[in-house]
């Protein structure tokens, strides 16, 4: 047998991996990545990681001796260049390397600002892997002005980190609001207000015309005619799934490599989780850009593999550490019309629960643990709660989890 091949070793690719081998398949597994280092935790890279907070090593999901313990073939440092479904081969460096199932934990691309406006000027940056979280490390010295660009939240916890580290910081939304494609707006006002205590300066429905600079960048030309000097720049202005590999490969492509519900692509030996996904989903076509979603989904494509025929069901939930403030999201907000605010037990504690009606479908919850717990579990169970209970402060939410 030519055993499974996963390509890309992230947090989806480990995981798949390491479910495989703890379920008790016993061929051979090869775990392919572009890196020079094994697989690592991503979210710590542009907090704890770049704030010199977090070692190299403790980024790593497992030690890199679990692999070879396991029988686990990890190549690093090596690229796909192509798939042949066909022959069920990849190329790997030049040479065929035949599998039986293929996993495809691709992941996805930050996009990047183009040419023509100055975004392969130095100095420019985004915020995705390793590499790019070295490269901007030196850049973070204490009365330097660093702009971004993008207003979510990998936007703001790089101007979180940034103000944390003394730098003067700037930031542009060319929406009219920031997180206005992902959450509420008493979310938005307040992370404004959170970032503007700490002395960001953050600019709403303006956008970047050109970045201006010899080789290095030094400026910017803003859309409302305004010019600033900026030492460097981080662009977080979304990502894309990586798809290459699939399309060049004729696998269907639909918000990312198209799955079933088991997340089997349209060729019956590939199989693709994380990022790069898409999977149906309450009559939808869904895509999570999430580190539980990763995990999740490359597990339950392992149990899949191994003849399990389970349909994947996301959990949703995700979260965003900016300066003393931990926020955690349950469920997805998508077809809200509500927003029901509960007051915490401490300043700047709050919850913001989405509702379609009286249905609930997500919650955001800033240092407000109890109430993300008993949303997650509500949302989890298909259950929704009372509006006149949750907005009342002196209400036991835990007791909406016995209604």
């Amino acid at each position: 047998m030519s055993g499974i091949v996963v390509v890309g070793a992230g947090q989806a690719g480990s995981s798949c991996v390491a479910k495989l081998r703890s379920l008790g398949f016993e061929g051979r597994i090869t775990l392919i990545g572009s890196e020079p280092v094994p697989p690592y935790q991503r979210p710590p890279l542009s907090k704890k990681y770049l704030l010199g907070e977090m070692e190299l090593e403790r980024l790593f999901l497992r030690p890199e001796s679990y692999y070879g313990e396991q029988g686990i073939d990890l190549r690093l440092n090596q690229n796909v260049t192509a798939i042949e479904p066909d022959a069920r081969q990849v190329i790997v460096g030049g040479s065929p390397l035949p599998y039986d199932e293929l996993v495809l934990t691709t992941g996805s691309v930050p996009r990047r600002l183009p040419a023509g406006i100055g975004g392969a000027l130095q100095g420019v940056h985004v915020v995705r892997n390793l590499h790019d979280v070295d490269a901007m490390a030196p850049e973070f010295q204490a009365g330097r002005h660093l702009l971004v660009i993008g207003g979510g939240y990998i936007g703001l916890e790089a101007a979180a980190v940034a103000a944390h580290r003394g730098l003067k910081v700037t930031l542009v939304e060319m929406a009219e609001r920031i997180l206005q494609r992902v959450a509420a707006k008493e979310t938005s006002d307040y992370f404004r207000a959170l970032h503007a205590r700490h002395g960001v300066d953050i600019r709403e429905g303006v956008g970047v015309e050109r970045l201006t600079g010899d080789t290095h960048v030094s400026g910017a030309q803003l859309s409302d005619g305004s010019e600033i000097a900026v030492d460097f720049v981080i662009a977080g202005v979304g990502i894309t799934p990586d798809t290459a590999l699939a399309e060049a490969a004729g696998l269907t492509i639909e918000n990312g490599i198209s799955t079933d519900g088991q997340g089997r692509t349209s060729d019956p030996h590939i199989w693709a989780a994380g990022d790069c996904a898409s999977f149906p989903w309450r009559g939808q076509r869904l895509r999570l850009e999430s580190v539980p979603n990763a995990i999740d989904m490359a597990e339950c494509v392992a149990e899949n593999i191994m003849g399990a025929n389970k349909a994947y069901v996301p959990q949703p939930w995700f979260w965003s550490d900016q300066y003393e403030v931990k926020l955690q999201i349950a469920g997805l907000n998508s077809g809200y019309d509500r927003i029901v605010t509960r007051p915490g037990d401490g300043e700047g504690h709050v919850s913001f629960w989405y509702y379609q009606g009286d249905n609930l479908l997500a919650v955001d919850a800033m240092n407000e643990p109890r109430a993300y717990m008993v949303g997650k579990r509500l949302i989890d169970a298909g259950k929704t709660a009372d509006p006149a209970v949750v907005g009342d402060p002196a209400s036991d939410l835990k007791a909406l989890l016995k209604a």
